[in-house]
């Protein structure tokens, strides 16, 4: 008697661990996921923007230039509340002085576009964490598991990204600015060539709601902050045009300096003025619609595709 006793003493004692160990690993069978997305980009740098003078980051912000996004990723839990995710996007970011109302801007008349492709990888933590079967509740509060689906995140991560610069000439066509070199890059040897690749910190919020055991549907916004001030080929100051002219042609040096020529303003594009601002490196952000599939875990712990 007593041993039966304490056999029903220990099943009780044990099968509440052993269903709450089976809970609380049971995100593991789904911790893979692929994720698509489109959207769209902004650019943040030299060109447009506020018609204030000097002004920069959300306040440059132009939602006229907003430009297509594609997405795509990969994403793995680590944890419950902790993911890591490798992605690829490919966009277009654009930039003009015709845009702004700000006289100095406007009189410069300097434009670009040019895609970004960028390759990165990302640490997500989840402030409001998914329960099993798309339920979500706020950490360690109960009862609100029917009341919020909706899982948010943050993130940060690294990304390495391609960017090629092009303005228009007055003909209509597109010509690559770096090229050019249309602050003198390759022509003194303070101004090297700037490279089309750099690295960028992006950074950012993120919402997922579930459908059902599988698929959620999300909006993410993520902030690149560049090591790059050249994405739109605008950076220090203007180069002597007649000496680019006799050095990379008479394209070269119309898209260096389109000024639109305003008495008012007559020697704002001479040699060493300031064309652009080198102490703040260019940004761009992405936002993003996503869709999100789980994928099953095999035995092997690896997903099932």
């Amino acid at each position: 008697m007593k041993r039966i006793f304490i056999l029903l003493l220990l099943s009780f004692l044990l099968i509440p661990i052993f269903s709450f160990s089976q809970r609380s690993s049971r995100w593991k069978r789904t911790r893979y996921e692929i994720v698509l997305g489109i959207g769209t980009t902004n650019f943040l740098g030299e060109l447009g923007g506020s018609d204030e003078a000097g002004a920069n980051f959300f306040s440059d912000f132009e939602i006229s230039t907003s430009r297509p996004l594609l997405h795509a990723g990969f994403r793995y839990k680590i944890l419950e509340p902790l993911s890591t995710k490798i992605q690829i996007s490919y966009g277009w970011v654009q930039g003009n002085d015709a845009t702004t109302e700000n006289i100095f801007r406007k009189n410069r008349n300097l434009s670009f576009y040019s895609p970004i492709i960028e390759f990165g990888a990302q640490l997500e933590y989840s402030l409001i964490k998914e329960k099993v079967g798309h339920r979500y509740n706020l950490r360690k509060t109960k009862g609100l598991q029917q009341l919020l689906r909706v899982n948010t995140y943050v993130f940060a991560g690294i990304a390495g990204f391609y960017f090629n610069p092009k303005g228009q000439d007055s003909t209509g066509n597109w010509h690559a600015l770096q090229p050019l070199g249309t602050e003198g890059q390759g022509l003194v040897s303070t101004r090297p060539m700037y490279s089309r690749v750099s690295a960028a910190i992006p950074f950012g919020i993120g919402f997922k709601y579930g459908i059902n055991r599988k698929i959620s549907i999300g909006l993410e916004y993520g902030m690149r902050y560049t090591f790059t001030d050249y994405i739109d080929d605008v950076s220090t100051t203007y180069y002597d045009n007649d000496l680019l002219r006799l050095a990379r042609g008479d394209i070269a040096a119309e898209l260096a300096d389109p000024n639109m020529g305003d008495p008012a303003l007559s020697g704002q594009t001479a040699p060493n003025q300031q064309r652009g601002n080198p102490r703040d490196n260019d940004a761009y952000m992405f936002t993003l619609i996503t869709l999100t599939y789980k994928l099953n875990t095999g035995r092997s712990g690896l997903p099932k595709f």
